[in-house]
């Protein structure tokens, strides 16, 4: 128990911890208000878009071109692009029809990001680094960004949270209130691509579903109002991370894929949780 308690006092340790803190905050928000949209496709596309973004900064940093030191800020660039031009999809039509937009940029994206990587073999460890990601390998400089690309989103969340329920619950409704319905559905999609952005850096673009969504999904099914899932699907992914961090001290395995396997099984778990009491009830009724 004492070595434990010295691993998880250990400066990488609580780096990782805050980078956990900082991804539950995103997947309380920005994974919920995805859920609660049916867009988690965007999600996925996002943090690939998130990818060619970064890949494109290591490129030009190898050619001598910029020197922004981290990869995320052209990842957040390109994921926001994405959500943009799907939101803009959604908005004209319906949320389903930003799928094809989604998608398309998607296929875009991953081909840039391969075509990019050719390019910089001898960086390809960088590349590496963002596509899966590794919590304990968080520096100061990358807390510093992912905290205040967090803190954009917290504060644009805390402004505009009626507006954001009311275009979520009832788009009719809100362009009939006379609301900008158009502008706010912009700001929440680029939300959620910025979300996806800051959880790439720290668990990597593969799992970036499974921790951004899962929570919040999870959180759907048993949170029966609005601020009761938001905090349910901070409390699963903060404990994922957690949890993840923990089984790393004792098993040799990523943090990053144990934290986002816990939390893909939160949802599952609460569906058995479900059934089994829906049966109770069937068998008592």
């Amino acid at each position: 128990m004492t070595d434990l308690l010295e691993y998880l006092s250990s400066p990488f340790v609580l780096r990782a911890l805050i980078g956990v803190f900082l991804i539950a905050i995103n997947a309380a928000l920005s994974g919920v208000f995805a859920s609660f949209r049916s867009l988690t496709f965007l999600v996925s596309g996002a943090s690939h878009a998130a990818l060619a973004g970064a890949a494109l900064i290591i490129v030009l940093e190898a050619y001598g071109l910029v020197h922004l030191g981290n990869p995320v800020l052209g990842g957040a660039v390109f994921a926001v692009a994405l959500a943009l031009l799907a939101g803009g999809a959604s908005f004209r039509s319906s949320d389903r029809a930003a799928d094809p937009a989604i998608g398309v940029g998607f296929a875009f994206s991953m081909a840039l990001a391969v075509l990019l990587i050719s390019l910089i073999p001898e960086s390809a460890t960088r590349v590496w680094g963002v596509l899966i990601g590794d919590l304990l390998l968080l520096s100061n400089q990358d807390l510093l960004i992912l905290g205040s690309l967090t803190g954009l989103v917290v504060l644009l969340f805390g402004v505009l949270r009626r507006e954001f329920l009311f275009i979520t619950f009832d788009m009719d409704g809100a362009r009939a209130f006379g609301i900008q319905a158009g502008v706010y559905n912009y700001i929440l999609f680029a939300l959620i691509g910025l979300s996806a952005a800051i959880l790439m850096k720290g668990v990597g673009a593969i799992v970036v579903f499974a921790m951004l969504v899962s929570p919040g999904a999870a959180a759907l099914l048993i949170g029966s109002t609005v601020n009761a899932v938001v905090a349910w699907a901070f409390g699963i992914a903060f404990a994922s991370g957690l949890i993840g961090i923990v089984l790393s001290y004792y098993i040799d395995f990523s943090v990053s894929a144990l934290a986002a396997i816990i939390s893909a099984a939160s949802y599952f778990i609460a569906k058995g949780v479900i059934w089994v009491q829906s049966r109770g009830k069937k068998a008592d009724g």
